[in-house]
C-alpha cells in the first residue's frame, strides 16, 4: 500500500502584502507557523510511527512548512526545485493588481503553452514536466508512506501525475487548495489502482479562509 499525502505550504508574507508569488521567495507568517504545526499534528494522527519519507520544495514557505512536519515527525527532508509553484517570471513580487491587469487566459486551442501575457514566466507544460519528473521519482521509492510539500497551484500537477493523466491533457485540469492543505493519495498493493482519498483538506485548520 502506498500512502502519498500532498502538503501545500501554509500562509505566507506574500499572501498578506497581495503580491504575486511564484519562484518570489517569503517566509511564513506568525499564522503560517501556527498552521503548518497543525497540519503537522494532524499528519502524525494520520500517519502512525511507521517510516516516512519527506519532500519539499525548496523555496522558503514550503520548505519552512515541511522543516515543521519533519520536527513533529522526527524525520529529515529534502528539497528540489521541481516542486516549486509556478514561475511568473518578472511578475513575481510585484503587486498581484499589476499581473492581473496583464495577464491574459489560455486560448482553447493552446492550453499548455500559453504564457498569460509574461513573456518569462512558466507555461502548463513547463510546470507539469518538472512536477510529473519529481512525483514519478519519489512515487517510484520503496518507502509505503511519503509526504510532499509543495504550492497551491503546483499541486494539481502533483495530483494529475498520480493519477497518471497523460501531460497533454492537462490544459484544463485544476484542484484549487488553501494554504495548509492535506491531500491524500492511495494506491492498493491487488489492483494498483490509484485514489484520491481526500482533496485539499483544511478542517484541521482554526481559520481556514482563502489567503490567496
Amino acid at each position: 500500500m502506498k500512502n502519498l499525502f500532498v502538503v501545500t505550504h501554509a500562509q505566507s508574507v506574500h499572501h498578506i502584502e497581495k503580491k504575486v508569488g511564484g519562484w518570489h521567495d517569503t517566509d511564513l507568517t506568525a499564522s503560517g507557523v501556527a498552521d503548518a504545526r497543525a497540519t503537522a499534528e494532524r499528519l502524525a494522527t494520520l500517519i502512525g510511527d511507521g517510516p516516512v519519507e519527506i519532500f519539499s520544495s525548496d523555496l522558503l514557505r514550503a520548505s519552512q512548512t515541511a522543516a515543521i512536519i519533519a520536527d513533529r515527525l522526527g524525520r529529515t527532508f529534502e528539497e528540489t526545485s521541481d516542486l516549486r509553484e509556478m514561475s511568473y517570471g518578472s511578475a513575481g513580487g510585484k503587486a498581484q493588481e499589476w499581473l492581473n491587469a496583464r495577464q491574459t487566459p489560455a486560448p482553447d486551442d493552446n492550453r499548455m503553452d500559453h504564457r498569460g501575457g509574461i513573456s518569462d514566466g512558466e507555461t502548463r507544460r513547463e510546470i507539469a514536466q518538472r512536477v510529473y519528473r519529481c512525483v514519478d521519482a519519489i512515487v517510484g521509492r520503496t518507502c509505503e508512506t511519503q509526504i510532499i510539500v509543495t504550492h497551491g497551484f503546483a499541486l494539481t500537477f502533483v495530483i494529475a501525475a498520480w493519477i497518471k493523466m497523460p501531460i497533454a491533457a492537462a490544459g484544463y485540469v485544476n484542484f484549487p487548495a488553501l494554504p495548509g492543505s492535506i491531500t491524500q493519495l492511495r494506491q492498493d498493493d491487488y489492483w494498483r489502482s490509484r485514489a484520491v482519498v481526500r482533496l485539499a483538506d483544511v478542517s484541521h485548520l482554526e481559520d481556514a479562509s482563502p489567503h490567496g
